[in-house]
């Protein structure tokens, strides 16, 4: 369902009724689509929540109304709609910073955090959107190919270049840049919530040495590799994501 956020339209999902809530965020301009198949294989014991962020897939935020505060405010804009008090936040990729700023913001609506492929920081060096603008479906195109080296995934990369195509132009550039924009990145070690990471072995888009630096730098946080995956592999891999999340909230959390 569509819900509105600071003016504007989210697209919102729910998939499972679980007595325990997680709650996804995508990365870059991908839509919730990212999460469909654990969602989908998590069902029975989760209750899933995903969205479509500012700039991605169906969200009808301009551009210009794209920030990361905004992010993290709309965020919690769906939690409340959805009548969540606490939950497991996941991101993917660039909605780390998203997610683990509003962990550091408000620690006591979170149970637990995981980051599958999750960039924690803006790169040192600004990235260049001027080809985004210039050519958006032959940036997406390259960054697929990019993001899924895994073999035999053609139909995954055709998947993929779909979802990032939804979005405008003008709000992907911006969703690259607005991190740039005197944001700040969380300490990482002030986040207080049990924390999973998860990264594919081979991300060239996110490497594995930004995973375990993450790893390492919240307090208690485990980290799982998986071996031959890319940078998404809640798309490629799925089942080994939903295995690693069942396995830490089962040692990790509390009994819902």
């Amino acid at each position: 369902m569509f819900i509105e956020a600071g003016g504007h339209r989210l697209s919102t999902v729910q998939i499972g009724t679980g007595p325990r809530t997680l709650v996804t965020h995508g990365g870059w301009a991908g839509s919730w689509e990212l999460w469909l198949e654990p969602l989908q294989l998590m069902q029975e014991q989760w209750r899933g929540i995903a969205y479509d962020h500012r700039g991605s897939g169906v969200s009808t935020a301009p551009a210009a109304d794209i920030g990361p505060q905004e992010l993290v405010d709309d965020l919690f804009v769906v939690l409340d709609r959805y009548g969540v008090d606490r939950c497991v936040l996941a991101a993917e990729s660039m909605g780390a910073m998203t997610c683990l700023q509003a962990v550091v913001e408000r620690p006591e609506r979170f149970e637990g955090l995981v980051l599958v492929g999750g960039l924690p920081a803006p790169p040192p060096t600004p990235l260049d959107t001027t080809s985004v603008r210039a050519d958006y479906p032959a940036y997406v195109a390259a960054f697929v190919d990019a993001c899924v080296p895994e073999p035999d995934s053609e139909h995954l990369r055709r998947w993929g270049r779909q979802i990032l195509l939804r979005a405008d132009p003008e709000a992907a550039a911006r969703l690259l840049e607005t991190f740039d924009d005197g944001y700040v990145a969380p300490d990482l070690s002030a986040v207080t919530v049990p924390t999973l990471v998860v990264h594919g072995e081979l991300d060239a888009v996110v490497p594995l040495g930004v995973g375990q630096a993450v790893a390492a730098a919240i307090a208690d946080a485990e980290l799982v590799v998986i071996a031959g995956a890319g940078h998404v592999p809640t798309v490629t891999r799925p089942r080994e994501v939903v295995d690693a999340i069942t396995s830490w909230a089962g040692r990790v959390l509390p009994q819902p």
